[in-house]
């Protein structure tokens, strides 16, 4: 639920400069890094910041680059960006996060697509970074991304109401992908990696619960090993030495994670019988 909103729309409406291309940051807590990805955003004609219960100094950097923001709570990731999704003003937008940053080879990339492509949405490959390394191979299973959807027109896209990795419904042909590369700087190192498969795991533990089908044990052992054998095997994870073991071992233990707290603990992390919760 929005709670305040800081936007400058004098120019809105009648008579307005036409706004080709929107860029689009959903932000929580992202001092430390949203300054340095709002600088990669000039080549669009409008930013757009949501913030979301920040407590840092996420806004002071915001302002220093626009004034269309919207601040607020959300609960449910789906629910913020298609707030921001909304606000955008732009025929075309690009939505990337406050660990991402467009170099200026994939910024002339997606402003020439804005102006001319006939298309409704294009993948944008991504580089992934763990610490100060790429990481190239091995991403997948609901713990990185080789490529994202991220440049889309107006109303093509829209975001589910789950908490960690929404559905995504697109309207519209997706186009060729974009040859240049996002910087995603995803880890700060392999303790980092590991809070955010703890956090992950955690919401959607509460998505499983709140939709009542969590699986089985049985079947998500074998997700473990289909996971880890997808990222490992056949996305090249063995080309990144330990790193890709340790991709091929999140990306397994995701879904296991996930079921074992939807069944044998409550969203306040008290232990449950876990015959209530889907069986095993």
């Amino acid at each position: 639920m929005v709670i305040a909103a800081a936007m400058n729309d004098d120019s809105v409406g009648a008579g307005t400069r036409k706004v080709l291309l929107s860029a689009l940051v959903v932000a929580h807590n992202e001092e430390a890094q949203l300054a340095d990805c709002l600088a990669t955003l000039g080549f669009a004609d409008e930013i757009v910041v949501v913030l979301d219960r920040c407590t840092d100094g996420s806004r002071a950097s915001a302002v220093r680059f626009t004034d269309r923001l919207i601040e607020g709570a959300w609960e449910r990731e789906g629910g913020r960006r298609n707030t921001g999704i909304e606000a955008c003003r732009g025929t075309w937008i690009v939505e990337v996060d406050a660990d991402e940053r467009i170099p200026a080879a994939l910024a002339g990339e997606i402003r020439a697509i804005a102006e001319t492509s006939a298309w409704d949405w294009h993948l944008i490959p991504v580089d992934n970074f763990i610490g100060g390394r790429l990481v190239r191979y091995g991403w997948g299973g609901s713990f990185g991304r080789a490529s994202v959807p991220a440049l889309f027109r107006r109303g093509a896209k829209v975001w589910g109401d789950e908490r960690v990795h929404p559905r995504l419904t697109w309207q519209g042909r997706q186009g060729p992908r974009l040859t240049h590369p996002l910087l995603h700087y995803v880890d700060r190192d392999i303790s980092d990696m590991l809070r955010r498969l703890d956090r992950y795991t955690t919401l959607r533990a509460r998505d499983l619960r709140e939709r009542g089908g969590a699986g089985t044990l049985a079947g998500n052992l074998r997700r473990l090993i289909s996971r880890f054998y997808k990222c490992y095997v056949r996305r090249r994870g063995y080309r990144e030495g330990g790193w890709g073991v340790l991709l091929a071992l999140c990306a397994g233990l995701y879904p296991l994670l996930s079921y074992l707290k939807a069944t044998l603990e409550d969203d306040h992390g008290r232990p449950i019988d876990p015959t209530t919760a889907g069986g095993s």
